[in-house]
């Protein structure tokens, strides 16, 4: 039985290994084009950094009690720093998604 354990968890690893490894038609790979080129943000010492994707991005960055602070327009594949004082954030891309940040 033991043995038999044995054989199955190495098959599996092998076959858990190639699955990973091999391309599934490309679609891994989309996956992570997908994921570079979507906009993104991050908290960081004084600053958020905001990182548009393949097209132009506007931000709109709010306080933790709901007021509008600023809006930011990131070009195409760039970034944008934006300085801030220490405290909680949160970030809004268009009416898609929204993300609390910590300036630190």
């Amino acid at each position: 039985m033991k043995r038999f354990l044995h054989i199955a968890l190495a098959i599996a690893a092998v076959w858990g290994v190639q699955a990973w490894a091999t391309p599934d038609n490309g679609v891994q790979q989309s996956r992570l084009e997908s994921l570079v080129t979507q906009p993104s943000v991050e908290g960081g010492v004084g600053h958020i950094v905001l990182t548009a994707g393949s097209a132009e991005a506007v931000f709109n960055i709010y306080s933790i009690t709901g007021q509008l602070l600023k809006t930011v327009k990131v070009p195409a594949d760039g970034h944008v720093t934006v300085d801030l004082p220490k405290g909680f954030y949160i970030v809004r891309y268009k009416n898609q998604w929204s993300r609390k940040v910590v300036v630190k």
